[in-house]
């Protein structure tokens, strides 16, 4: 019997094997920030420990930080504290930091693949649950919390059960004007939010195989947001085209070396699944959620639904996600105002993300009343962004243009919606309060959330009078 991609990763890097307990598998890459790591720390000086692995952990500033002003103080003492803790953790126990003024500094799942630390057959973990995002290079990479984060630390190995396994099919093109955040969300929102619970996805398929290494990365990101432990999709051109001559990725006839080891990380072709999907991608159009899960989603053109719609089981989480959007069953999803867009976070951070958007932005202005964000991933993106002419399509039209940082999709930050705002996010989640206190998010793509700045409502980008796909 053949063996999954996952089966070949995992039986890459299991240390110890003991009957009927976890596995005790190697972490290639640790990736620590400023808001899951000073606990952790705070054990290893308890316990007298040192970091086993300093050369194969990194760190850097995202969460809690401001996208503003980088100086100290910060209005927000908590993440001042955080960011303090993690400098001088970073500098008792050796470990190399992106620091807030560093050209590296960013969102922790857009800085490892930029500079090429996310590599095809790895083990990578992050004190986040969307350390899912690396899994688009064929890299078993997944979220951990503190008190693992101390253990990777110590060790470099983690404790873990194996994980079941399903393999994704989606199956036809994406429709023009389709996006990988609406593939992702219509894929939640036939299954919900918890179907994949215990399982590691293995996204397969013409269509995933048409995407780019950043669409491949959103699709992996919002794997948690259906449940998962992790995805996974397997490396090929579009992979080892993106790594090749990346700072961090092997050169010369090194380089030779590993992609003759990359290509053999494909899932063979009598290997047995623990479940499988077919998914058709035909009729796929941009997706909004209008609930309180990313499952809770329609395509633009649907009506928000009401409880008499669906099972029985679900009608009470239905009608609690209603009342808390404050929406009514059968109102039309582009009749749904905004009154706030942030485009950015993990999920749709990336250059590719920001052009997108830009291509819908150019020669338009906000509409009245909307307050609009636009905050790269990193501080490569960024620069990337302004040498493109990018951040002044931006700030022509009205947005703000900000600093790196996860910024407004978690509300850990000063980046906060009001109560009561309505908001167009191309983040990954959207339960109550995600974003801010009372706020109420809509996850929708890049080019969906500019044209709703742009309208003050939710519209079908695919009839915006220019080619979505296009050159800027």
């Amino acid at each position: 019997m053949g063996k999954t991609l996952y089966e070949k990763i995992w039986d890459r890097h299991v240390v110890v094997q003991q009957q009927a307990q976890p596995d005790i598998i190697y972490i290639d890459l640790h990736l620590i920030h400023e808001v899951t790591s000073p606990q952790a720390f705070d054990g290893l000086r308890l316990a007298n420990r040192k970091v086993r692995r300093p050369d194969r952990t990194l760190a850097t500033m995202d969460h809690s930080i401001p996208t503003t002003d980088r100086h100290l103080p910060f209005e927000d003492k908590i993440a001042e504290q955080q960011v303090e803790a993690l400098r001088q953790n970073c500098k008792d126990f050796g470990i190399e930091l992106f620091d807030l003024f560093s050209a590296r500094q960013g969102i922790v799942h857009i800085i490892a693949p930029e500079l090429g630390l996310t590599q095809p057959g790895q083990t990578i973990v992050c004190g986040d649950s969307h350390t899912a995002t690396h899994g688009a290079f064929g890299t078993l990479a997944f979220g951990i919390g503190t008190s693992e984060v101390e253990h990777v630390l110590a060790t470099q190995t983690l404790k873990q059960y194996k994980s079941k396994t399903m393999a994704i099919n989606f199956n036809g093109k994406l429709p023009i004007g389709v996006t990988a955040k609406d593939l992702i969300l219509a894929l939640i929102g036939k299954y919900g939010h918890d179907f994949a619970t215990g399982y590691v996805l293995e996204y397969r398929g013409e269509a995933i195989r048409d995407l780019t290494m950043e669409e491949r990365m959103t699709v992996c990101n919002m794997s948690i947001e259906i449940g998962a432990r992790a995805g996974l999709i397997a490396p090929d051109a579009t992979t080892f085209d993106y790594l090749k001559g990346k700072e961090y990725v092997p050169q010369g006839q090194e380089w030779e070396a590993v992609l003759e080891d990359w290509q053999l990380l494909q899932s063979d072709e009598d290997a047995d699944f623990d479940r499988a999907v077919e998914f058709d991608c035909s009729e796929i159009e941009p997706q909004v959620t209008w609930g309180t899960n990313p499952g809770l989603v329609v395509g633009i053109n649907s009506k928000v639904p009401g409880p008499s719609e669906v099972a029985e089981e679900k009608r009470q989480m239905i009608e609690s996600a209603l009342a808390y959007m404050d929406l009514e069953p059968g109102t039309a999803i582009t009749d749904i105002a905004v009154n706030t867009v942030f485009i950015g976070s993990c999920t749709n951070g990336r250059i590719q993300d920001l052009r997108e958007a830009a291509k819908v932005v150019a020669g338009y202005r906000v509409a009245s009343g909307i307050r609009a964000l636009v905050v790269p991933g990193s501080q490569s993106v960024k620069q990337q962004a302004e040498e493109e002419g990018l951040a002044e399509i931006f700030m022509d039209a009205g947005f703000e243009w900000r600093e790196a940082g996860c910024s407004m999709c978690l509300g850990m930050n000063p980046d906060i919606a009001k109560p009561g705002d309505r908001v167009a996010s191309t983040s990954n989640r959207n339960f109550e309060g995600r974003q801010g206190r009372d706020s109420k998010s809509h996850l929708v793509s890049p080019s969906m959330a500019a044209a709703a700045a742009i309208k003050g409502h939710f519209v079908d980008v695919r009839n915006w009078p220019i080619k979505v796909g296009e050159g800027v």
